[in-house]
């Protein structure tokens, strides 16, 4: 499904999963069922992910990426500029951070390759995955 693309893996995976659950949802026996009332499937699948299972408003809209490529990419398929869907509420989450002072305190106490990868974390502001996949070359 994903050509030569800029995509990461984690990408790749979270879009196929998400897939996978748009096809299961409507039951999808075959790949002419993608064509049929695509936006309107496309909607329901997204209103279902907002009012029943309640996701946040991130998740639904990772949800629409992947169909949208799905469509766009891998169906050749151009979707309408406006899928009205009922949307996820936003949350007002604010992410937990350490301080300044508490990164000093953890930073000595992690050593090697650890420390490294904890500092590449707090630096560039990496996945976890993303950061054990780095490759030193030489």
């Amino acid at each position: 499904m994903f050509a030569a693309s800029c995509y990461s893996l984690h990408t790749k995976r979270t879009y196929s999963e998400w897939i996978k659950q748009f096809v299961k949802f409507h039951q999808l026996n075959e790949r002419a069922g993608l064509f049929e009332n695509s936006e309107a499937k496309i909607e329901a699948f997204l209103s279902y992910l907002a009012t029943e299972r309640k996701v946040a408003s991130a998740t639904q809209n990772q949800a629409m990426n992947a169909l949208v490529f799905l469509y766009k990419q891998v169906l050749n398929m151009p979707l309408p500029q406006r899928i009205e869907a009922i949307r996820s509420k936003t949350s007002r989450h604010i992410p937990v951070v350490l301080t300044i002072d508490e990164v000093k305190l953890v930073l000595p106490r992690v050593e090697g390759v650890a420390q490294l990868v904890v500092k590449l974390l707090y630096g560039s502001g990496l996945r976890i995955t993303e950061a054990v996949r780095l490759r030193v070359q030489v």
